[in-house]
């Protein structure tokens, strides 16, 4: 357990050093996190978050508003329930089926394909999945209504 809260500590360091070199750089036009929202989740809730991505119309469900997470949960953002809901590997039966991706499984997969080329160096798939969620709950936070 405390070996998993390191790495996640140390996934959530290497992606701030890489926001904060390439906004020094850029001037701040490299968003980690808006990149993976705007590829991977504004399809179903939109670019800003309010649940009426192109998808919408198509979806049993209707997306959720994202920018009302905090709100909905006494002005605290939800950082685990986030997290678990976007890893998606491990289902929660009070939950019951899910409606949206399992984005870890997925990362893990475009992970393993991106391993073949760190073979002479230490390559950990678990902590390059957890940098992207992370950076993606970075972004569902700054997404949050006042």
């Amino acid at each position: 357990m405390k070996m998993a809260i390191a790495r996640t500590c140390f996934a959530a360091a290497i992606i701030m050093g890489v926001i904060g070199v390439a906004q020094a750089q850029g001037k701040g036009k490299f968003d980690m996190g808006k990149r993976e929202y705007d590829s991977n989740c504004a399809v179903c809730h939109g670019y800003k978050g309010f649940g009426d991505g192109s998808y919408a119309d198509l979806l049993k469900k209707p997306a959720s508003n994202l920018t009302l997470l905090k709100k909905q949960n006494g002005g605290v953002f939800p950082f685990d329930r986030v997290y678990a809901a976007i890893d998606g590997r491990e289902m929660i039966k009070a939950h019951g089926d899910r409606d949206m991706p399992v984005w870890g499984r997925d990362y893990s997969q475009e992970s393993a394909k991106a391993g073949e080329y760190y073979l002479d160096v230490p390559y950990d798939m678990e902590m390059y999945v957890r940098s992207r969620i992370l950076a993606l709950i970075d972004y569902l936070n700054r997404l949050q209504a006042k």
